[in-house]
């Protein structure tokens, strides 16, 4: 498997008015935007060869994996050769091509658009606003199970009762494997009290090359959108098309930094761990912590 599809359109919306210009992938973490760390979470986990979905008014996904000739002619000028390297990094992390996915109709029909680059292959399916840690295990994890056993992997994470409604929730049943289950069936942003288990879908997929067919029988659903949640059920419910459907429950971390709280935590969290600013930063957290 060499292959990763990022879908990237999404409008930002819980992040207006600071994404009414710029992409919410493009928000940064630290000094890097979050879709950088998703690249990267790709190629650790060997998987070169990138797809982005995108939309209208995400042109800075594209500059920011281009080359920046004005800037780096100018960092070089200056002898300033660690920021060239930071400008440079990003352009050579991967093969990566970008594809606009036109109509707004949801995470199934974003994904739908890359069956011609993808063809008849399994490849990792890694949504742009999520960030997991450490960078590329979970994924590394997923596709181990995947070439062991076959069939779809998809990241689940436990989360807290009251947040199930945010989330596609899986129904699964135990494995004789430590943070592994076998995934029944899955439901889009269920209330609380209907909600099969904890366990939240989170992002990080491993898919075989049928889910193409089955988006393209999808209906509709949930907001007029296709929704993924609807084909993979189909695979969980019918073995037949491509074997089980596996979760693996992440031991790591995770932050949708599509949410406000999750972001400004993902910040502070990779801030603290950082070698070059953490120790400063994490003095100066104590301190306006014990001043509130």
């Amino acid at each position: 498997m060499t292959k990763v599809v990022v879908p990237a359109a999404g409008m930002g919306t819980r992040f207006l008015p600071a994404t009414k210009a710029l992409p919410k992938e493009m928000l940064p973490v630290v000094d890097k935007p979050t879709i950088q760390y998703v690249i990267e979470e790709a190629v650790s986990a060997g998987l070169h060869d990138v797809l982005m979905i995108t939309g209208r008014n995400k042109n800075a996904l594209e500059n920011h994996f281009d080359r920046a000739w004005e800037l780096e002619t100018t960092l070089l000028g200056k002898g300033d050769v660690a920021k060239l390297k930071d400008v440079t990094q990003s352009t050579g992390l991967a093969q990566i091509h970008f594809l606009r996915q036109g109509d707004p109709l949801g995470l199934g029909h974003a994904v739908s658009k890359a069956r011609a680059h993808v063809g008849n292959e399994a490849f990792a399916l890694l949504l742009g606003d999520i960030i997991t840690e450490p960078l590329g295990a979970l994924l590394r994890q997923m596709l181990d199970v995947h070439a062991t056993h076959g069939g779809t992997v998809i990241a689940l994470a436990e989360v807290k009762p009251d947040d199930v409604a945010a989330y596609g929730i899986a129904d699964v049943e135990p494995t004789e494997q430590s943070g592994r289950v076998r995934i029944r069936s899955m439901v889009e942003k269920p209330a609380p009290h209907e909600a099969p288990s904890q366990l939240a879908i989170i992002g990080r997929y491993v898919l075989p090359p049928q889910i193409f067919d089955l988006l393209d029988e999808t209906k509709p659903g949930k907001g007029n959108e296709i929704q993924l949640t609807d084909a993979l059920n189909e695979l969980a419910e019918d073995e037949s098309i491509a074997g089980p459907v596996w979760g693996v429950i992440i031991d790591g971390e995770w932050y949708d930094t599509g949410d406000k709280l999750a972001y400004l935590q993902a910040v502070v969290t990779i801030a603290a761990s950082r070698d070059d600013l953490g120790a400063e930063f994490r003095a100066w957290l104590r301190a306006f912590i014990d001043q509130k």
